[in-house]
C-alpha cells in the first residue's frame, strides 16, 4: 500500500494551488490517499480566508480518496501536525507529510514511497526528507544519502518511530544544564539548542525541534535525496516570507527519473555531510540575516529556483 499524504493548510490559497498542482503532476497521485487538515482562524479576517481556502479545497480532486479535516479553533502548527499524522499514521504505519508552502516534483511520491518500503525496517532510519539543499555529489553513485538532522519540508516516517517521540521532552532539565549535549546537538546546525530553549520556555511552538531532538537523542538518520524533490514556495512574492532571504537554493529534479538507487551504507558519507552541514553553520545563517536586510532596503532581490 503506499503511504497517505497528510497535508497541513492555514490561509495561503496561491501557495497552496500550486501545492496541489504539484501532488497532481505525479503519476501516483491519483493512487494514494490525501487526508487534509485546515487549521481554525486566528482571528476575524482570517476567518474570511480560510473559508476561501476551504471553499478551493472541496473542489480538489485527483486523489484515490480524499478526506477533508476542517478545524472550527486554531490549534497552531505543532498540535496540528502532532495529533494529524499521529491519526493517521496509526491506520496505515506510515505517512508522506507536506504543507501549503511546498512545491513538490513530478517523481516526489515516487522518492518517499521508495525509500518508506527501503527503510521500513532499519530502525536507525528515523524519517525521510524530501527535501536536500543543493549538495554536489562528485563520483557518487546513489541516488541518497544519510544525515543525523530531520527537515520537515516534505517529509515521511514510520507509525513506530513517531510513536518513540516524547513530545514532552522528559529530560529537558538535564539537557539544558548540559553544555556538551547542547555543542553536540549544535553540530546538527548552529540553531538547534536555540530552537529548543525557545519551545521549552514557550517563546515559539514547534512540533519539528522536539522531532529534531528525539532522532539526535536516539542516533539516529535522515534518508535525503541528491537531488531536492522539494522547493519551499515560502520565500515568493505572495508569501508571508517574501522578505526573509532563501539561503536553502536546491538542485530540483525535474528528471521525471521513477526508480532510484539508495545507499546502502547506513551512516553519512563526509564530503557530503561537510557541505550539507555547511547549510546550517552560524556563518551562513549571518549571512542570510544580511541578505535578508539588504532585501528589504531594496539593495538586492530574491532568486528563487
Amino acid at each position: 500500500m503506499l503511504a497517505p499524504i497528510v497535508l497541513f493548510v492555514y490561509n495561503r490559497l496561491d501557495c497552496l494551488q500550486r501545492t496541489i498542482n504539484s501532488l497532481k503532476k505525479n503519476r501516483l497521485s491519483r493512487e494514494t490517499d490525501l487526508y487534509i487538515f485546515s487549521d481554525g482562524p486566528k482571528n476575524e479576517k482570517d476567518l474570511i480566508i480560510i473559508n476561501t481556502v476551504r471553499n478551493y479545497l472541496d473542489t480538489i480532486t485527483g486523489f484515490r480518496k480524499i478526506e477533508r479535516n476542517y478545524s472550527s479553533v486554531n490549534k497552531g502548527l505543532a498540535s496540528s501536525i502532532i495529533e494529524g499524522v499521529t491519526l493517521i499514521i496509526k491506520k496505515y504505519g506510515k505517512v508522506i507529510v507536506v504543507e501549503d508552502d511546498l512545491i513538490v516534483s513530478s517523481n516526489f511520491l515516487d522518492w518517499m514511497n521508495q525509500a518508506l518500503v527501503k527503510f521500513q525496517f532499519e530502525n536507525n532510519i528515523f524519517s525521510v526528507s524530501g527535501f536536500s539543499p543543493q549538495i554536489k555529489c562528485w563520483d557518487y553513485p546513489y541516488d541518497s544519502f544519510m544525515a543525523r538532522k530531520a527537515h520537515c519540508w516534505g517529509w515521511g516516517t514510520w507509525s513506530d518511530r513517531w510513536e518513540t517521540v516524547d513530545w514532552n521532552i522528559a529530560d529537558w532539565n538535564e539537557f539544558r544544564f548540559n553544555k556538551k549535549n547542547q555543542k553536540e546537538f549544535d553540530q546538527l546546525g548552529s540553531e538547534m539548542s536555540g530552537l529548543l530553549f525557545a519551545c521549552m520556555e514557550g517563546r515559539i511552538s514547534s512540533w519539528w525541534i522536539r522531532f529534531s531532538y528525539n532522532q539526535f537523542k536516539q542516533n539516529k538518520l535522515t534518508v535525503y535525496p541528491c537531488q531536492s524533490k522539494v522547493i519551499n514556495d515560502g520565500f515568493t512574492s505572495e508569501a508571508t516570507h517574501c522578505c526573509v532571504y532563501n539561503r536553502y537554493r536546491v538542485d530540483f529534479d525535474m528528471s521525471g527519473k521513477e526508480q532510484f538507487n539508495f545507499s546502502f551504507m547506513l551512516m553519512e558519507n563526509k564530503c557530503i555531510a561537510r557541505q550539507f552541514y555547511s547549510y546550517y553553520s552560524v556563518k551562513a545563517r549571518v549571512l542570510g540575516k544580511l541578505k535578508t536586510y539588504l532585501m528589504k532596503l531594496g539593495i538586492i532581490k530574491q532568486y528563487t529556483n
